[in-house]
């Protein structure tokens, strides 16, 4: 399967399980090219930015595992 270049943006607000998000992107670590954590405290939401490359199915993966999550929403977006 070919191998994509991706962008995730996850929002977890307090409700969300940090340990849990954080073992499922180990899981994934070799799909990460980059990570960026941002704690908006004023706002109790955190911003973890992810730029991945793999294929659709393991990136899809990961992003399905985090979106079930509760206290979590994901976006992603593959190039070409």
């Amino acid at each position: 399967m070919e191998s994509r270049i991706g962008a995730v943006i996850i929002l977890v607000s307090e409700e969300g399980d940090i340990q849990r998000i954080n073992s499922a992107i180990s899981e994934h670590s070799d799909l990460i090219i980059g990570r960026q954590g941002i704690p908006l405290r004023d706002r109790s939401i955190n911003v973890i930015s992810l730029v991945l490359e793999g294929n659709t199915d393991r990136i899809g993966s990961l992003t399905g595992k985090l979106g079930r999550m509760p206290g979590v929403k994901v976006k992603s977006v593959l190039a070409g």
